[in-house]
């Protein structure tokens, strides 16, 4: 199952509005892993009939561990459920149950009722994270939402300005936070930061610009110009402006040039003129968003933080990382809770990159 989830998290960022899902295919006799399948781009095939296409014949009488339920409905491809019981596994091994109401157990029930033997639950708790954004889009009815942080090591967060970011972290830590860009299905920011840093927010990371996210403008009172450096590569990598109707009325002629430049420009529910964030979260996952990656500012942060949305906290701290590691010393900085009031969060993992710190944080509360 530990190999299955390795598969699934290759797929992260790439299988939208699918679940990323891993198979292994294995012969309990001899200990012989036999083949493996990852949901492929775009979200078909899934796993499960691509592990039994690789296996062959050699699946027959053989265990599937497999990191969420065989889908069970007819949609744009068969049943999962159908590609098992052809390849003749004989055992099914599931992390967990599919929420999706499509599914909800009835892959399970068909397979037991074919005589295969069926367990449930095996790393269970890590499995739901991996497939989060899957479980809230089906039940919240919004995308897995991760914030991104970086900060000074006294916890002061560093601003752009006249088009120009400012790293405060090294090249360790920010090809890992360009990894988090190629997992997610969209990237997110305010107008603060478009203002502050004109960044281009694609994956640079050498081989993975094919997997550079959706990229994603909350608009405030006013929209982007035309000449902003993402709308210039439009074509190649999405960008998406999202505001509310004031906005948009006033501000007709750039969005129409936004639009010819090859931008999208989406209207969502309001506060006060504002974008209001469940409506943002809503319109993402409705057009197929399962995973959203928050790379904005203390402001944005904040606002997503006080509306309780978000799942995970990824902090890159500059120069901490001469403090020691060790699950002892998975606190929580002071400073956060300046940054991100009215989330209780429970810090999971701590690392060294380079000369940098990453924490990584939960936001506690119970999963559905």
């Amino acid at each position: 199952m530990e190999l299955a989830l390795r598969a699934a998290r290759l797929g992260l960022g790439t299988t939208a509005p699918n679940p990323s899902v891993g198979a292994v295919i294995a012969d309990e006799k001899s200990g012989e892993v036999i083949s493996v399948g990852t949901t492929a781009p775009g979200g078909r095939p899934h796993a499960e009939p691509l592990a039994t296409a690789l296996a062959g014949a050699r699946a027959r009488g053989k265990t599937m561990y497999v990191t969420l339920e065989p889908c069970s409905h007819v949609g744009r491809t068969p049943p999962c459920v159908d590609a098992v019981l052809t390849a003749g596994i004989s055992r099914v091994v599931v992390a967990q149950e599919d929420p999706d109401p499509r599914v909800a157990g009835r892959g399970l029930a068909r397979l037991r009722q074919a005589g295969v033997a069926v367990s449930r639950g095996l790393l269970h708790e890590e499995a739901r994270w991996l497939t989060r954004g899957h479980i809230v889009r089906v039940t919240e009815r919004r995308p897995f939402i991760q914030l991104k942080l970086a900060v000074g090591s006294d916890g002061a967060v560093p601003r752009g300005g006249a088009g120009k970011p400012v790293f405060v972290t090294g090249d360790v830590a920010r090809a890992h936070g360009h990894m988090l860009r190629a997992r997610t299905d969209a990237i997110l920011i305010g107008g603060g930061t478009l203002r502050d840093d004109d960044p281009d927010l694609r994956c640079r990371l050498p081989g993975l610009a094919g997997r550079s996210p959706i990229r994603v403008v909350l608009a405030g009172g006013q929209l982007p110009a035309p000449s902003i450096r993402m709308a210039a590569t439009a074509a190649r990598a999405p960008l998406w402006i999202m505001a509310a109707a004031p906005t948009l009325a006033a501000g007709q002629d750039r969005a129409e040039a936004l639009r010819r430049a090859g931008c999208r420009v989406l209207q969502v529910g309001d506060v006060g003129g504002r974008p209001w964030l469940p409506s943002v979260c809503e319109a993402l996952v409705g057009e197929g968003i399962t995973r959203l990656l928050v790379e904005g500012g203390p402001a944005l942060w904040r606002s997503f933080a006080e509306a309780g949305l978000a799942d995970e906290v990824r902090l890159f701290r500059a120069g901490a990382a001469g403090e020691p590691l060790g699950r002892g010393h998975l606190t929580i900085p002071p400073f956060l809770g300046r940054l991100l009031p009215g989330l209780t969060l429970q810090p999971v993992d701590r690392r060294r990159l380079g000369p940098d710190d990453m924490m990584t944080f939960r936001h506690d509360r119970p999963l559905p």
